[in-house]
């Protein structure tokens, strides 16, 4: 007798984008994926394909991950049109194979963006958001061990706005659902994590201009304030750090164009 509880396997065809090298011309192949148990993640079905081109002696599909936990940010993947798939608040390892239906075809493709250079079939290169961490996501204050820090008073609204922030994976979702390959909900939320906080003021507005500068110049598009990113985004951080980072950063600039002229030796000015 069957269990109750049980659930039968599905078989579904994998339309997979293969590209071997970023010069290269790519096209879709198809795979069949069969017998799959529902309760398999997204990347434990790549693993099964794999596994059976590797038998085959064909080319296994490049595709990026580590943790499967959704919390490293690596697996990004489009899913039939959508970063990620079709799930809400999560990243494509938390994607399961029961969110399709038996006999579908499923289009896997990289994350398209000019920022975002292919690598190999499913795999880009997002080292451009670990360029614009580099001039700006940090802070330079010494705050001491864990309880120095912890002892600095901070409005839990604010807490809770910073820890939201913070909840980025830098996994590039918000990129690839934006019409015009926007990075600006991963600037805000990174601005916005440290200049929440007391900790991030000293650095707050040469954080924002910097990071800004760093983004236009990777070749991000501009927002256009449809709200796809905030959409697609595993950790569903909130478009509104957009405003917040906006606002920062015509405050930073308007201090940066009238701030005053250092006093030259004599009592001049320069």
């Amino acid at each position: 007798m069957v269990a109750a509880n049980s659930q039968q396997s599905i078989s579904i065809t994998v339309r997979a984008w293969r590209q071997p090298s970023r010069n290269a011309p790519g096209k879709f192949v198809d795979y069949p994926a069969t017998n799959l148990n529902p309760n398999m993640s997204f990347l434990e079905m790549l693993d099964v394909v794999n596994d059976d081109l590797v038998r085959k002696g064909e080319e296994p599909i490049a595709f990026a991950h580590d943790c499967r936990e959704g919390i490293c940010g690596t697996c990004s993947l489009t899913i039939n049109g959508k970063p990620h798939g079709p799930g809400e608040g999560i990243a494509t390892c938390q994607t399961y194979m029961r969110s399709f239906k038996d006999g579908d075809i499923v289009v896997v493709e990289p994350f398209r963006a000019k920022a975002f250079p292919l690598v190999k079939d499913l795999v880009v290169d997002r080292s451009a958001f670990d360029k614009i961490q580099q001039v700006g996501g940090f802070i330079s204050v010494r705050t001491g061990a864990a309880p120095d820090a912890n002892a600095i008073p901070i409005p839990k609204a604010d807490a809770d706005l910073a820890m939201d922030a913070a909840s980025c994976i830098q996994c590039g979702a918000c990129v690839a659902a934006c019409k015009n390959a926007s990075a600006m909900l991963f600037v805000a939320a990174k601005v916005s994590q440290l200049g929440l906080l007391p900790q991030g003021q000293p650095e707050r507005d040469q954080r924002v201009l910097a990071m800004v500068a760093k983004m236009d110049e990777l070749g991000f598009g501009s927002c256009t304030n449809q709200y796809e990113c905030s959409a697609a985004c595993p950790k569903l951080i909130s478009h509104d750090f957009i405003a917040r980072m906006n606002r920062d950063y015509l405050k930073a600039s308007f201090k940066a164009v009238f701030k005053p002229t250092p006093a030259v030796a004599g009592g001049g000015a320069a």
